[in-house]
């Protein structure tokens, strides 16, 4: 009878977390969403955007990347919402007189916010990437020029001992201007290779056309000299491993952003730190759900003068203060010397010191 009453108490506790969390979302979410049609509808009208593309291209991907950037605020609202109910209502206190511990009665908690966890790491990594590209294309056509259309001063390295540079490059016509390919062995140049023009084919993988272009080839104090005006060639380059626009970042799964980190740092591109981030932050935000439920629990499990008010102004300003963290701490990664990794868990582990604080003095 006791088994039964436990699985059946777990059910509740499970069904009024997920239901109180995806609740709080709707209602959030439904606010930001007038909030920006407010905001960008003079946008849509000016630029004749069709309602068809609003509706399916731009909020259908706008409100699943809203849903997961603030997945801890509606994690802690719903927590400190229904067990300040809980504890109100001195249901928690009944659970407690029946033999139940502050450690079982956690128990669903966490396989909730292990659900959470799931689908914010699910939305994050594989879904919201692809539905940042649909948005991203709206809102250059629609709204705002997001699209970077050219780059200067591109160095990388192609391939072993390989360095390739473009002065200037410009994507509508896939040319890059001042072209040079210098090819090292033991460490000493070995040829050196120099264009006016370097023209991408999008046709065919890593095919270029270089144009009115110079060979040097040395072999120790000999030095041959050729030129042409056009020769195809395959450089392992694409034009997409320097054309970075704003919050590229955010269009590509993580197996993608992982492939992407790899082939930047065997090639010496230093500007990835951005992609490290958002590779860590998604699994970051993930395990952030268990930490800042057992933190709601611990709060609001207890009876207090001031009652769920008081319980959810704790909440609000804790889950902001971990929002704001994890931004900070990014913009340290960015701008300073911080390793991604270090920089994006950090608030994590603040947060679950509090965690482990206030479980170890909650009510038992």
């Amino acid at each position: 009878m006791d088994k039964k009453i436990l699985k059946r108490l777990d059910w509740y506790i499970i069904k009024k977390f997920l239901g109180t969390y995806f609740f709080s979302i709707a209602l959030i979410i439904s606010i930001a969403v007038v909030f920006d049609i407010n905001e960008k509808m003079d946008k849509f009208m000016e630029n004749e955007a069709p309602l068809k593309a609003i509706v399916f291209q731009y909020y259908m991907n706008f409100i699943p990347y809203f849903v997961n950037l603030f997945s801890p605020l509606f994690v802690f609202i719903a927590v400190i919402f229904f067990t300040s109910k809980l504890a109100e209502n001195s249901e928690i206190i009944a659970m407690f007189a029946s033999g139940i511990s502050f450690k079982r009665m956690l128990r669903p908690y966490m396989i909730s916010a292990a659900i959470i966890s799931l689908c914010t790491y699910g939305l994050g990594a594989y879904i919201i990437p692809k539905g940042n590209i649909t948005k991203l294309n709206f809102e250059d056509r629609y709204i705002k020029k997001k699209k970077q259309d050219f780059v200067r001063n591109v160095q990388l390295e192609v391939d072993t001992s390989v360095i390739a540079y473009i002065e200037r490059y410009q994507d509508y016509n896939k040319t890059g201007y001042h072209f040079s390919l210098d090819k090292f062995k033991d460490k000493k140049l070995v040829s050196h290779l120099t264009a006016q023009s370097i023209t991408y084919d999008s046709t065919s993988v890593y095919k270029w056309t270089i144009h009115d272009y110079m060979v040097r080839e040395l072999n120790g104090l000999r030095e041959k000299l050729y030129r042409g005006t056009k020769k195809d060639t395959t450089i392992i380059m694409e034009p997409s491993d320097f054309l970075i626009m704003k919050n590229q970042q955010e269009t590509m799964t993580s197996p993608k952003l992982r492939e992407y980190i790899i082939k930047q740092k065997q090639r010496g591109f230093a500007n990835i730190k951005v992609f490290e981030i958002e590779y860590e932050r998604r699994i970051a935000i993930s395990f952030a759900s268990f930490i800042l439920t057992t933190i709601g629990v611990a709060l609001s499990s207890r009876r207090v003068k001031g009652g769920m008010g008081l319980h959810l102004g704790l909440g609000l300003a804790l889950s902001f203060s971990y929002i704001m963290f994890q931004t900070v701490s990014s913009t340290f990664a960015i701008n300073g010397n911080v390793p991604p990794v270090i920089a994006v868990w950090i608030p994590n582990l603040v947060f679950m010191i509090i965690a482990v604080i206030l479980y170890r003095n909650a009510p038992k």
